[in-house]
């Protein structure tokens, strides 16, 4: 079981304050550093000082960083026109030397648009689909050929399709808790499917269609990776459980019901019930990026049992 961090720094953080909690997701021996991509905090946070560009963040964390992954859950698809986006992905893939992961969904946080002037498209899942076909398809141009795509949303003309990753091939990520359409778009275009904050028996449904889905599309169901993303307060002790979820604003058997929470046994047993209907990697949501001891913990007391 892969154990990945995962952040939402519109919640209130700096570059600094991220790339100290990545530096230590890297020393502490976990796969890979995650952020969302938001532009408005949510929930009662003040959001201070502000918000971050994720691929910005990610772009300066390939730099200080050596070995973990790098990437976003999920880049919105609204900010960012295609062909730019697979133009930033590509150079921060060089400039992590082939580290970076692309989650890619259709965006959703209709304020967010509204607070800085991004347009909010209504057919956001079509374009989505769109999205998705060009990046790939740029990535996947051989070098020295052109690439065209006339969808009824993004049209594009002899492009050189260039920079291309330092990866042959970017893992790309979908994910979500529809029914029929996200399940679809995984088996086309997926190397990993991600169900965000699902419980067992809602990931195992998801995960079965997902399965479905591929076998449909003519494609193994296992040349995916399946994946949770849950939000993490353990601690050593109730009392230290109970403080973790007090500076989240959050309630302990809230947390237990929806996410991993408790002491490292409770987690590793529930992490366990995750793998046993298929999980193979958890994103653990972060919610206090000072509380560097929490991460210790997880590392020395979660991980260590995982093997």
């Amino acid at each position: 079981m892969d154990l990945r961090i995962f952040t939402e720094p519109q919640q209130g953080a700096t570059y600094d304050t991220l790339l100290t909690v990545a530096k230590a997701t890297e020393d502490l021996g976990f796969d890979a550093f995650f952020r969302s991509d938001h532009y408005l905090k949510m929930g009662s946070a003040d959001g201070l000082p502000g918000p971050t560009d994720a691929w910005i963040t990610l772009a300066g964390l390939a730099r200080e960083t050596k070995r973990i992954r790098l990437g976003t859950l999920m880049t919105a698809g609204t900010f960012r026109l295609p062909g730019v986006l697979a133009i930033q992905v590509a150079q921060v893939d060089q400039m992590s030397g082939g580290r970076v992961e692309l989650g890619l969904g259709a965006g959703w946080f209709e304020e967010e648009h509204k607070a800085y002037g991004i347009p909010f498209p209504k057919e956001k899942f079509a374009r989505l689909e769109e999205q998705l076909a060009i990046v790939t398809g740029l990535w996947g141009t051989e070098t020295g050929k052109t690439f065209s795509y006339e969808g009824t949303h993004y049209r594009l003309t002899d492009s050189p399709a260039l920079p291309k990753p330092a990866q042959s091939k970017v893992p790309v990520l979908i994910g979500g808790h529809g029914a029929t359409r996200t399940p679809r778009l995984a088996a086309q275009y997926a190397d990993e499917f991600n169900i965000p904050f699902a419980s067992i028996e809602d990931s195992q449904r998801q995960f079965g269609r997902v399965r479905s889905a591929a076998e449909l599309a003519g494609r193994k169901p296992d040349s995916l990776v399946y994946s949770n993303a849950l939000v993490a307060c353990v601690g050593k002790d109730d009392a230290e459980v109970a403080r973790r979820a007090a500076v989240i604003g959050r309630e302990v058997e809230e947390l237990k019901a929806n996410g991993l929470a408790g002491s490292p046994a409770e987690v590793v047993d529930k992490i366990g019930r995750y793998a046993e209907i298929g999980s193979q990697r958890v994103y653990l949501q972060i919610l206090d990026l000072d509380d560097l001891d929490h991460l210790e913990l997880i590392s020395s007391q979660v991980q260590g049992q995982l093997g």
